[in-house]
């Protein structure tokens, strides 16, 4: 099965679409309980990146953790990691890495690499990212319970982003997040001010604000039910 080509998987992603185990989608809307929210697709534009107090404060608190990047090769102990990670989640998700990342396939199409956080000799937390030709994807972060205190999963966030400026690549994607349902706004972390949110409908990429996120949401809405009443699309 060939690799799908770092300039093949920006363009996608430029484009809003995102992996899910071997394959790439996009969305516009996810449920949640009896509600339909609009999904938000974000970038990070990593030479505008600029860390504030609390973004400096989280690399100085880990500095005493061991980091190193390398191409992905799934280990029983980064899946040992995860299944302690998963036990701990408060939401369904993939059961193993595994079965998160290649859903049964035996070869995976994209070039993946892991950032790996070791406190001593013990694996704390692991952060698995796509490569593209001038950008990478986050794909997920997972770490010990046990360090829960020191935000492993954000810190992992300024790593990636971190390992994309020292790589010297345009853009960092960390996935979307959702109008008027906070648990992904974290998303944010890195540097909101860096960030910007594709304006689905008009394929174009703008600066983050949530005032533009409300629009873009009321518009996409708005698009669904003229398509759903009248089988049409503005």
């Amino acid at each position: 099965m060939p690799v799908i080509p770092g300039a093949m998987l920006d363009y996608y992603l430029g484009q809003g679409y995102y992996r899910m185990n071997q394959d790439l989608f996009t969305c516009r809307f996810l449920p949640l309980g009896s509600t339909l929210h609009t999904v938000h697709w974000l970038r990070l534009v990593v030479p505008r990146v600029q860390y504030g107090p609390k973004q400096r404060q989280l690399l100085r608190r880990n500095e005493r953790f061991a980091l190193t990047v390398q191409p992905l090769q799934l280990t029983a102990e980064h899946e040992a990691l995860y299944a302690r990670y998963h036990q701990a989640l408060a939401f369904d998700t993939a059961p193993t890495l595994e079965a998160l990342l290649l859903d049964g396939a035996t070869h995976s199409v994209f070039t993946s690499y892991i950032i790996e956080v070791r406190d001593g000799q013990q694996l704390i937390a692991a952060g698995i990212f796509d490569h593209g030709q001038d950008s990478i994807a986050g794909i997920v972060n997972f770490y010990d319970p046990a360090y829960r205190q020191y935000s492993l999963g954000k810190y992992l966030m300024l790593r990636k982003t971190e390992y994309a400026r020292r790589q010297q690549l345009a853009y960092y994607y960390p996935g979307y997040l959702v109008h008027e349902y906070p648990k992904f706004d974290y998303k944010l972390f890195a540097c909101e001010a860096a960030t910007e949110v594709l304006d689905c409908l008009n394929s174009e990429w703008l600066p983050f604000s949530w005032p533009e996120v409300a629009r873009q949401s009321a518009a996409i809405v708005a698009e669904r039910y003229l398509r759903d009443v009248f089988g049409e699309s503005e």
